[in-house]
């Protein structure tokens, strides 16, 4: 990391804006599912989350790297497990991205209906992008006073909430606590259906642990102590004020918009007016969360060779602006795939999110008993890792009892984006199963390739070895170059013999050995042997070469005979006239 360092306030703010943010939905969701045991729900949420406070302490203090579960598993386990955390992790911040962008902008659009919802919505993408590729320091600007408006808001809706319950009593919650629990669940059942969605609302807790190397030393736990504080303290207070203020008939119809209705109600249209502007604000610093959570992890994965090295490119601010372009793309893609349907992200987020923080409570398990003498700052005690990670399994298995479709949805995305990881994390042994296919298919057809090879060119050199006999009486070049074009034109041979048969004391012209060595040079790729012999040509003389030379007598020509030729061609053996 270059330059200076995040203190505490730019750190909080950063992740603080995505977990605080959850007190928009989550108070609302909570008192949907657990009805008047909505704020007890989110108290226990609070215990869990301070517990995960030792956990995360441990294992960040211990291994104060970027990457978070995926860090924590890296150190411990195998880089295939640590690569499910990272995949994991990366779906949880496409979608909260996604997620928050779109629900800052349904906010804007309460504000001014004229607002297309999709284009601003990637508008919003851009534009914290763009903060993200400038820099974390000027993003760490914006993070803040959207983080400071967030909690003065808060604070002004709370304050005025309580005044509205010292002038109006507390009738609506009594009337609220007389009613039944929802669906006719008992007190176990709501809080654990209550208590499953409450734990969204500690979306955004992991984030720090992933850009800890852009904080200064010793910030990181008081991030950690800041978020737990502001989500322990708001989320069941947004509950329990609209238990004590609404009934329960009116939350159930406002749940979207819950925050902005009590607003309304506390004081009228501007404090409803302020929230939904700050709605739009702290979503909108969720993304920017998202964007530099990402940021911290894919680098990490890139040094550790997960994810392709060009990812890795910085402009001259020490920015991974490539990381930052091609998170924009994914979430604009999914955006645009599901339509913004916030149903189908949240199927994704949920499970994502929740699976994220067991297996950091596995990688807090591993670090105890693999590096138990790696120095760490503090240290969570064993039951109290248990118990958190029980409670984020309850969660777990309470959202999918809750809503099945989420696993399902949860597993058409993880699905393509783990087989990548998985893919880059096993490139060289894909290639070499690649090779070894290529080798068992290719080579054994390549050496029987040349094997034919091989055979065709000795069958080639054996015909072409075959020898010809051509006898001679003298001919001149004219006769004895039809004779060779005809050897070439016809025959599969390298090598013919002349033979020209004399009487004793008599024996080659000059001039015909002169045309014979300008045929031998006409004709290179033949080769031409003169025999000159003493004799009488006939049957005998011919099957006597034939037997010497080992050249059937239906390899041996003659150019045509006169009418003196002593014998008949017949009687020849199968001599050729070709000529």
């Amino acid at each position: 990391m270059k330059g200076k360092k995040l203190n505490e306030l730019a750190s909080t703010a950063i992740c603080g804006n995505d977990i605080s943010s959850s007190c928009l939905y989550v108070s609302a969701l909570a008192t949907v599912c657990a009805g008047k045991l909505a704020w007890v729900s989110l108290l226990m949420v609070g215990a869990v989350l301070f517990l995960f406070r030792k956990i995360y302490g441990e294992v960040v203090g211990a291994l104060p790297l970027n990457g978070g579960a995926y860090n924590a598993l890296l150190n411990t386990t195998s880089k295939s497990t640590a690569s499910l955390a990272a995949t994991l992790t990366l779906l949880s911040y496409m979608a909260t991205a996604v997620i928050s962008a779109g629900e800052a902008m349904h906010y804007v659009h309460s504000l001014f209906e004229g607002l297309p919802i999709i284009i601003a919505t990637i508008g919003l993408l851009a534009v914290f992008m763009t903060l993200t590729i400038i820099g974390i320091g000027e993003s760490a600007i914006v993070a803040i006073i959207i983080f400071i408006f967030h909690l003065v808001s808060l604070i002004i809706l709370s304050v005025f909430g309580g005044i509205f319950l010292m002038n109006n009593g507390w009738e609506i919650l009594a009337q609220n606590q007389s009613l039944a629990l929802p669906e006719g669940r008992g007190v176990v059942g709501a809080l654990f259906i209550g208590f499953s969605a409450a734990m969204l609302g500690i979306s955004g807790f992991e984030s720090s642990a992933n850009f800890v190397e852009e904080q200064e030393r010793g910030v990181f736990p008081k991030t950690l102590r800041n978020m737990w504080i502001v989500v322990s303290i708001f989320n069941p207070l947004m509950a329990f004020l609209a238990l004590a203020v609404i009934p329960m008939d009116g939350i159930v119809a406002n749940q979207n918009s819950l925050l902005s209705h009590m607003g309304d109600v506390f004081s009228g249209q501007w404090l409803s007016v302020m929230i939904s502007i700050d709605a739009a604000l702290v979503l909108s610093g969720a993304v920017l969360t998202s964007f530099v959570g990402v940021s911290g992890l894919v680098e990490r994965m890139t040094l550790d060779r997960v994810m392709p090295p060009f990812l890795l490119k910085k402009n001259k601010r020490g920015s991974a602006y490539v990381i930052a372009i091609m998170f924009f793309l994914l979430c604009v893609s999914i955006l645009l795939i599901t339509r913004g349907d916030i149903e189908i992200l949240a199927g994704v987020y949920t499970i994502a999110f929740l699976s994220v923080m067991v297996l950091f409570g596995a990688g807090n398990i591993f670090l105890k008993v693999k590096r138990k003498n790696l120095p760490r700052p503090e240290r969570s005690t064993w039951i109290a890792l248990m118990i958190a990670i029980g409670a984020v399994i309850v969660a777990i298995v309470g959202n999918a009892y809750r809503k099945p479709e989420y696993v399902w949805v949860f597993l058409e995305y993880f699905g393509p984006t783990f087989l990548v990881v998985i893919i880059m994390l096993n490139r060289t042994r894909l290639l070499r199963m690649t090779l070894g296919i290529i080798n068992s298919i290719f080579v054994p057809i390549l050496n029987f390739l040349k094997k034919s090879k091989a055979a065709i060119n000795n069958s080639i050199e054996r015909i072409n070895s075959q020898e010809f006999v051509y006898f001679t009486k003298g001919d001149d070049i004219s006769v004895l170059n039809m004779v060779m074009l005809y050897v070439r034109n016809n025959e599969h041979t390298k090598k013919i013999k002349i033979v020209q048969i004399f009487e004793p004391g008599v024996s080659a012209t000059e001039q015909f050995m002169i045309d014979l060595n300008v045929l031998d040079r006409s004709y290179p790729e033949i080769d031409i042997e003169f025999v000159a012999m003493e004799g009488v040509f006939g049957p005998d003389l011919i099957n006597e070469l034939s037997a010497k030379w080992n050249i059937p007598v239906n390899f041996m020509f003659i150019g045509s005979p006169g009418d003196h030729f002593p014998y008949r061609i017949e009687q020849l053996g199968g001599v050729r006239l070709i000529i």
